[in-house]
């Protein structure tokens, strides 16, 4: 009944119309990030958030997903808020909500290009191409933001952004435009490079974009149809446990937005576009490799955004510790 009733909300939301292009990890992937974003976040900086969050504009439909099913706790109801908030800047691309849309929906704020190309089998930064994507520009501004003295309206399209952009620039795809002879303009993060055999049909067409995007949930998938916090719950625990965070808070570089951006870009050049073929899928090899990266991109995303609202709206210091 609950799954059912969070269906059917969602249904009246649209939130299933998204775009292909441009929106690193998938669902799952940006909700995982937030799990455990929420996990290591003071109790104070949970409660302010979700103060911010429920004042959002009424024509972001931001609000709307805080919903209660049941006999759900308080706690509960709060933390499927935060988890679903971090795929708000995805659902806005949906253009049957003409409003919200025009209103809200960026879609060069989810990536930042950096354009490159292999020489000699080395990556070679090109310097020559105009910039494309505004994620870093729009990390700094709401960063900013979000400690000034601007509403709380703004605050919230502000951290609704910023809990989904902290994701996005942790898939390697979404800060790489990698060059070739025949994309001069680079791939479109991978978007141009496809996996599927030559002449496949369009909508069937894979790509190295869309494997990033969604590799957490292709190698463990969803096959028993659970609600997500019986099927995201597990892997977000697991993926802390993996990488918890008091063995990666020495890596975190609070606030260096370019340094975040450079370890992905690194990945970008150094591993995701090594021992693959155009048209042809990737070995078992490089996929259980791409998903170990991704598990731990996904955990210092997280950890990442719970250090800045931490900062912004509670005590600055985390234990890595979950908080239920």
């Amino acid at each position: 009944m609950k799954k059912a009733a969070v269906f059917i909300g969602l249904i009246a939301l649209g939130v299933f119309v998204f775009s292909t292009q441009a929106r690193a990890w998938d669902d799952v992937g940006h909700k995982l990030t937030a799990y455990i974003a929420w996990q290591n976040m003071t109790p104070e900086a949970r409660a302010r958030v979700i103060e911010i969050l429920r004042a959002a504009p009424e024509d972001s439909q931001l609000a709307t997903f805080y919903m209660s099913y049941g006999s759900q706790s308080k706690a509960e109801r709060e933390r499927e808020f935060f988890v679903m908030i971090a795929s708000w800047a995805d659902f806005i691309k949906d253009k049957g909500f003409p409003v919200r849309y025009k209103t809200y929906s960026n879609s060069n704020w989810h990536y930042s290009d950096t354009f490159w190309h292999f020489e000699n089998g080395k990556a070679v930064m090109d310097t020559d191409v105009e910039k494309n994507g505004l994620a870093m520009d729009k990390l700094e501004e709401f960063s900013k933001l979000i400690t000034s003295s601007a509403s709380d309206k703004e605050k919230a399209i502000a951290v609704a952004w910023l809990i989904h952009i902290i994701g996005d620039i942790h898939q390697p795809l979404h800060v790489s435009a990698k060059t070739t002879n025949s994309y001069p303009k680079g791939d479109q993060g991978g978007n141009l490079f496809f996996l599927t055999p030559n002449g496949t049909p369009r909508d069937q067409q894979r790509n190295l974009h869309g494997f990033w995007d969604s590799i957490i949930d292709q190698t463990q998938p969803n096959t028993k149809d659970e609600c997500d916090a019986a099927y995201l719950d597990p892997i977000g625990d697991k993926i802390m446990a993996a990488y918890p965070y008091d063995k990666e808070k020495k890596t975190l570089e609070p606030g260096e937005f370019s340094k975040w951006k450079d370890e992905s870009l690194e990945i970008a050049t150094n591993f995701a576009y090594k021992n693959i073929e155009f048209f042809k899928k990737p070995s078992d090899d490089y996929q259980q490799k791409a998903f170990r990266i991704s598990e731990k991109q996904i955990a210092l995303a997280g950890y990442r955004i719970a250090d800045l609202f931490n900062s912004a709206f509670g005590s600055p210091t985390i234990t890595g510790v979950p908080v239920r």
